[in-house]
C-alpha cells in the first residue's frame, strides 16, 4: 500500500521554505557586489522592476504547474501534456539542479569552511587576515574536499527526513533567524559615522551608470533570486494544499526576497563607505573586505560572525530545494525509500562536484573553452540552461497547459479576474520575448 503524499503542515512553512529556496548567494552576496560595480541604486530599482514584472510571474506559473498536477517536475509536465516533448522541461530542471549542485556546493562549502575558521581565529585572539583566510580556504584541496563532505551530510540529513520534519522544519528555525541577523547588523550599520553616504549610493537611482550588460545581468539576476526556472518551485508547490492562495504565496516569497536583498544593501554599503572603501570592490566584497572593516568595530566579532552565519543559513535553505527535485524525481512512485534515494544522491552530487571544488587548486590549469571547470558549469547553468528552462515555463503554461486548469489555480482562494488577465499576458508574451533578447544578446547575436 503506497503512502499519502506528504504535504506540507502550513501555508507559512511552504512560504518560508520557498522563500529559503530564492534567498541564497544570489541575495546576499552577488546582488550587493554587482549592485556596487553597476552604479547602485539604478542597478537595484531595475532588478526590482524585473522582479515583479518578470520574476513574480514566473514564480506564479511554477505554483499553478506543481499544485495543479500535484506532482514534482518531471511528472508534472507528463501528467499535464502527456504523450509530448514538454516533459524535457522538468527533466531539464533536474539535471540542471544537478550540474548547479556540483558547483553550488562547493561555494557552500567554503562558506562553511571560512564562517567556522574566521569564528576560531576570533575565539582565539590571534587576529585574521581575512584575505589570506579565503585564499587557504579555496586554495588547499584538502580542506575544500573536508567542506563540500561536510555541506553535502547537512543537505542530506535535512532531505532525508521529508518535507515536514526535514525541509520546512529547518526552514522555520534558519529563516527568522536570518532576518534577525539582518536587521541587527542594518542597525548596526546605519549608526556609523558616514553611514549615510552609503544608503544614498545604495538606493538613489543615477542611470548615468547603467549599461546595456548591466540591465541584461539585472534581469537573470531576477530569474536566479527567485530560483525560478529550473522547476523547484514546480516540485515545492506539489506539496502544498488546495486552499491556500498561490498570488498571495508568491507574492510574499517575492516581497521577502526584495526584503533581504534591501537589508543586504543596507548592512553593507553604509559599512563600505564609513570606512572609506570603494562599493565596486567585486566577489571578495564579502569575504575579504567586510570582515576586515568588521573587526575595527566595536563588538565587531559579534556582527561578523552574525553576518557569516546568516550567509551560511542562506546557502543551506537554497541548496535544500535543489536536492529536493532531484530527490522527488525520483521517489514519486513512493517505491524507492527516501532515506535511500537521498544519500545515494548525495553521494552522486559529491562525486560530481570534486572537479569544481579542485578547480582553484589542483585542477587550476584545466580549461574549458578559456574557464576552469568551476566557472565553465557556473556559465552553462546559469547563462544556458537556466534561460531555457523560464522559456520552456513561459510557453508551456501559455500556450499548452489547459488554461481553465490554469485559470482556476490562479483564482483559487482570491478574486480580481483583470489580474489573471494581466499575467497570462505577461507569460505568452513579454516573459518569452523578454528570455530571447537575453539570450540573443548573450550570443551576440543582437
Amino acid at each position: 500500500m503506497q503512502e499519502e503524499k506528504e504535504q506540507w503542515s502550513s501555508r507559512i512553512g511552504f512560504i518560508l521554505s520557498s522563500a529559503g529556496a530564492a534567498i541564497g548567494l544570489g541575495a546576499i552576496w552577488k546582488l550587493p557586489y554587482v549592485t556596487g560595480m553597476s552604479g547602485g541604486g539604478a542597478f537595484f530599482l531595475i532588478f526590482v522592476l524585473f522582479t515583479l514584472l518578470i520574476g513574480l510571474p514566473m514564480l506564479v506559473s511554477e505554483f499553478i504547474i506543481g499544485r495543479g498536477s500535484g506532482s514534482e517536475a518531471i511528472s508534472a509536465y507528463k501528467k499535464l501534456a502527456p504523450d509530448s516533448l514538454w516533459v524535457w522541461v522538468g527533466r531539464l530542471g533536474v539535471v540542471g539542479c544537478f550540474l548547479l549542485l556540483s558547483f553550488y556546493s562547493v561555494v557552500g562549502a567554503w562558506v562553511g569552511v571560512y564562517t567556522g575558521k574566521s569564528i576560531i581565529g576570533q575565539v582565539i585572539g590571534d587576529g585574521v587576515d581575512y584575505g589570506a583566510l579565503f585564499d587557504s580556504v579555496t586554495g588547499s584541496p584538502l580542506i575544500t574536499i573536508a567542506g563540500l563532505l561536510i555541506f553535502t551530510l547537512i543537505n542530506v540529513l535535512v532531505i532525508a527526513t521529508g518535507i515536514k520534519n526535514g525541509i520546512e522544519r529547518a526552514n522555520r528555525f534558519m529563516m527568522p533567524l536570518l532576518f534577525i541577523f539582518f536587521l541587527i547588523l542594518v542597525v548596526r550599520a546605519l549608526t556609523l559615522e558616514g553611514a549615510w553616504e552609503g544608503v544614498t549610493f545604495f538606493l538613489t537611482p543615477d542611470f548615468s551608470n547603467i549599461t546595456g550588460e548591466a540591465v541584461l545581468y539585472a534581469l537573470g539576476q531576477s530569474f536566479f533570486s527567485l530560483a525560478v526556472g529550473f522547476s523547484c518551485m514546480v516540485t515545492y508547490s506539489s506539496y502544498l494544499k488546495k486552499d491556500v492562495n498561490l498570488r498571495s504565496s508568491a507574492g510574499s516569497v517575492v516581497g521577502m526576497n526584495i526584503f533581504v536583498s534591501l537589508l543586504a544593501g543596507l548592512a553593507i554599503f553604509p559599512v563600505v563607505f564609513a570606512f572609506g572603501y570603494e562599493p565596486a570592490e567585486g566577489p571578495g566584497l564579502l569575504f575579504v573586505v567586510l570582515p576586515s572593516v568588521f573587526s575595527q568595530l566595536p563588538f565587531g566579532q559579534l556582527f561578523l560572525a552574525l553576518f557569516l552565519l546568516l550567509f551560511l543559513f542562506a546557502t543551506l535553505t537554497s541548496a535544500f530545494s535543489l536536492y529536493e527535485i532531484i530527490v522527488s524525481a525520483f521517489t514519486k512512485d513512493q517505491k524507492r525509500s527516501r532515506k535511500v534515494v537521498t544519500w545515494w544522491t548525495g553521494l552522486v552530487v559529491f562525486c560530481a562536484a570534486i572537479p569544481s571544488a579542485l578547480s582553484s587548486n589542483l585542477l587550476a590549469n584545466v580549461d574549458i573553452f578559456s574557464l576552469n571547470i568551476f566557472d565553465a558549469t557556473d556559465f552553462l547553468v546559469s547563462n544556458i540552461m537556466l534561460p531555457i528552462g523560464c522559456l520552456g515555463i513561459a510557453l508551456f503554461i501559455s500556450r499548452k497547459m489547459n488554461q481553465s486548469l490554469v485559470r482556476n489555480e490562479f483564482m483559487r482562494g482570491a478574486k480580481g479576474e483583470g489580474l489573471f488577465n494581466i499575467w497570462i499576458f505577461l507569460m505568452r508574451w513579454v516573459v518569452p520575448i523578454t528570455i530571447a533578447i537575453v539570450m540573443f544578446s548573450l550570443f551576440g547575436i543582437i
